[in-house]
């Protein structure tokens, strides 16, 4: 296998990853639709749908198809995601507003190391001299910063403690 094999084979993973935050993105804005938290979760979501298509430009110009199977088997996880147990029954819990931006802190943590990984490792700095990763690399530190304060407030919100059990 040549070394660009290897390098579609992590694009084409990492796309179906993107897909799948995007889409966790979406949810959890209209989760907290009119609310403080769903437009700093839409303004995230807004850019991870961005770099999604930024990486699929990156693709393109690399030569490396996608996979529809992988990204529709991300698509499908998120929507198999919304089954699990929450606490309650049929409603939305504070349980599932801390998992959701969790998992997306998690996401953008991830973005940011791709984009570096694609930066020094790959060396697509010196192949696509007009990609920025600087700037992707700032923009998804960025986007972990502006959700870093609804995580932690949902978490304490999610176990809080109301007295002696």
């Amino acid at each position: 296998m040549l070394v660009d094999d290897f390098l579609g084979i992590y694009l084409r993973d990492q796309l179906a990853m993107g897909v799948l935050w995007r889409e966790l993105a979406r949810r959890a804005q209209r989760n907290n639709r009119g609310t403080e938290l769903g437009a700093a979760v839409g303004g995230v979501a807004t850019a991870i749908a961005e770099d999604v298509e930024t990486f699929r430009t990156i693709m393109r110009r690399l030569g490396v198809r996608t996979d529809p199977v992988k990204t529709g088997l991300a698509f499908g996880a998120e929507r198999l995601g919304r089954l699990k147990r929450n606490g309650r029954l049929t409603s939305y819990s504070p349980l599932s507003r801390f998992e959701e931006l969790e998992f997306l802190a998690m996401g953008i943590d991830g973005k940011k190391q791709l984009w570096t990984t694609l930066r020094d490792l790959a060396g697509l700095r010196e192949r696509l001299p007009d990609i920025d990763f600087d700037h992707l690399i700032g923009r998804a530190a960025r986007q972990r910063a502006d959700l870093e304060p609804f995580r932690a407030r949902a978490g304490t919100d999610a176990f809080a403690t109301h007295g002696p059990q």
